[in-house]
């Protein structure tokens, strides 16, 4: 907590009104028991009744502003708690939003979504716990312990026994509690990725006719689940009737002696009763404190979880780079490059690659599966770094640039193409937010995606749904591909980005990538004729380059590009 504590921000002075109001509740209901014992020991006892209105109008006073003081501590701690949460989940989102492609690799998305959300929720719940109930429990305990010692000490003494015996209860649960509930989240994380997957993934699912694997798989990692949490609230349960125990049996103990102390004359009957009074106020904030420990224990799984995330070191940082540095041109070149994606791992995925490519080529890259070709792409922008090597862009190494800077200058489309809810329009505009119609158009129509688009009823303002459900895999690629267009990138990177689209579309594409003459054009693909009118084509095989040339010079080298092509091209 005292990690997060900062991140209370502008609502610091809801936080510290919070407790102060307590505090004014708490010491106007501790003062309330004391006002009523001398109405029964004074104004009853020798029939003053203008005493009796007197303080009994005082009681109705206090009474009420203790209203008040809660209503607003419970504002307040609203406030203060949601705020704070807000800023939380901010910050974490925020951080995510810095992590390079290794540092995301360490977490799995459900993991994620399972922090911004129910962890949050926990966290939230715990910060208020601690701005109320632990200052109204141990300001009340403190209070009304003096008050009862002050009123009768030896029959103070039986809360005195009770007291470490609750202690050690407590601690007895929270340390048992812990590691049960860390667990439990690990389950919740481990069945919203089986949601997710199952969702995102559902044509698939229906398709091979797999429901019933899928509801098998749902209802084992909701068994497993509830499995863990039934475990961890086996020892919590413990905590409330251990605690009613301990209660009545003090106030039981405390009738009997308090009794035979009226009826030996040595306590007023006034002052048994403001002593239950108070003995019920330290009970019960003892089960507060206990209730409160409870939370917190079930809390700090959720807020390591987030302090985790929130600790987690960046790979790629730029705090130290020239703003003013930027991408003059789209040459790319490698120098004995290796990578390797786990800093552990003995195998290297690309090793010792030397390739330079000159500004507006247009490259092609092929190989098999698993050759390292995303991978080597991977390192132009930077969302990978280099585990030994140098990769250049524009003639400096992009670790000397501002991400921000070195990424303007490059348009990536992925082998999986994400567009996001909204219009198509709004999709593309993701290339540059300031385009116009007209420039829109254009780059839809360079990519064979003009006359799709057209069809709908809406145009370029019809809704995609979430993930472009609306649309193909092939239209999908398309529009991903305008998005890159549209950002008049120094280099454009296509990563098997037209594999969905037939083969007269694809030729269009290529055609339209010829315009763009000051822009460095990299092709990843599967099928010969995507590169084969490329300036220079890279073979990768495990990592290395097997060959490299011109489609004619591959050829007459009767290597594995030529195979491919035979492969490709036999009838």
């Amino acid at each position: 907590m005292k990690k997060l504590m900062r991140l209370v921000g502008e609502y610091k002075t809801a936080a510290f009104l919070t407790p102060l109001f307590v505090i004014f509740e708490v010491v106007l209901e501790i003062y309330i028991p004391f006002l009523m014992s001398k109405i029964i020991d004074v104004g009853i006892k020798n029939s003053d009744m203008a005493y009796v209105s007197k303080i009994g109008g005082l009681m109705i006073l206090m009474s009420l502003l203790a209203l008040f003081f809660g209503a607003m501590s419970g504002r307040f701690a609203a406030v203060a708690s949601m705020g704070f949460g807000k800023n939380v989940r901010k910050t974490l989102f925020y951080k995510l939003q810095e992590f390079s492609f290794s540092n995301i690799d360490k977490y799995s998305t459900p993991s994620l979504i399972t922090r911004l959300t129910t962890d949050i929720t926990n966290l939230q719940n715990a910060f208020m716990m601690i701005t109320r109930m632990l200052v109204r429990s141990p300001v009340m305990l403190v209070g009304a312990t003096f008050m009862a010692v002050r009123i009768n000490s030896r029959l103070a003494m039986i809360f005195f026994i009770a007291i470490p015996i609750l202690a050690v209860a407590l601690i007895f649960i929270s340390t048992r509690a812990f590691p049960r509930f860390k667990e439990m989240l690990k389950r919740y994380d481990f069945m919203n990725s089986s949601v997710q997957e199952d969702l995102t993934s559902i044509r698939v699912v229906k398709t091979y006719v797999r429901e019933d694997y899928e509801n098998k798989k749902f209802a084992d990692s909701a068994r497993s689940l509830k499995n863990a949490q039934v475990g961890a609230e086996k020892l919590i349960i413990m905590n409330a009737p251990f605690m009613q125990f301990i209660m009545y049996s003090c106030m039981i103990s405390i009738s009997w002696f308090g009794g035979n102390m009226i009826i030996s004359k040595t306590m007023e009957a006034g002052q048994l009763m403001s002593f239950i009074s108070y003995v019920t106020q330290i009970l019960m904030s003892l089960m507060m404190i206990s209730f409160a420990f409870v939370g917190l224990v079930m809390s700090r799984a959720s807020i390591s979880r987030i302090v985790e995330v929130l600790g987690e070191k960046i790979d790629i940082t730029d705090d130290e780079n020239d703003e003013n540095l930027t991408v003059k041109e789209g040459s790319v070149e490698f120098k004995n490059v290796s990578f390797k994606y786990g800093k552990d791992s003995e195998n290297y995925n690309i090793e010792n690659i030397s390739l330079k490519i000159n500004p507006g080529e247009t490259v092609g890259i092929i190989g098999g599966t698993g050759s390292a070709k995303t991978t080597l792409v991977s390192l132009i922008p930077r969302l990978y770094d280099v585990n030994g090597g140098e990769v250049l862009v524009g003639g400096e190494d992009v670790r000397k640039y501002k991400i921000k800077n070195l990424r303007s200058a490059v348009a990536m489309v992925l082998q999986k193409n994400t567009l996001f809810s909204g219009s198509i329009s709004d999709n593309i505009k993701w290339g540059d937010l300031n385009a116009s119609y007209s420039e829109v158009e254009a780059v839809c129509k360079d990519a064979a995606a003009d006359d799709f688009v057209k069809s709908f009823p809406d145009g370029y303002d019809t809704d995609l749904g979430q993930g472009g459900v609306n649309v193909s895999g092939g239209q999908k690629q398309r529009l991903c591909i305008a998005r890159a267009l549209l950002k008049k990138p120094k280099i454009l990177i296509l990563d098997d980005s037209t594999s969905a689209v037939d083969t007269a579309t694809d030729a269009k594409i290529r055609e339209a990538f010829k315009k763009q003459k000051d822009t460095t054009v990299i092709i990843i693909a599967q099928r010969i004729t995507s590169v084969c009118e490329a300036d220079k084509i890279i073979v990768l095989d495990d990592g290395k380059i097997a060959e490299q040339g011109s489609h004619e010079e591959l050829i007459a080298q009767d290597g594995i590009y030529k195979e491919l092509y035979e492969l490709q091209n036999r009838k």
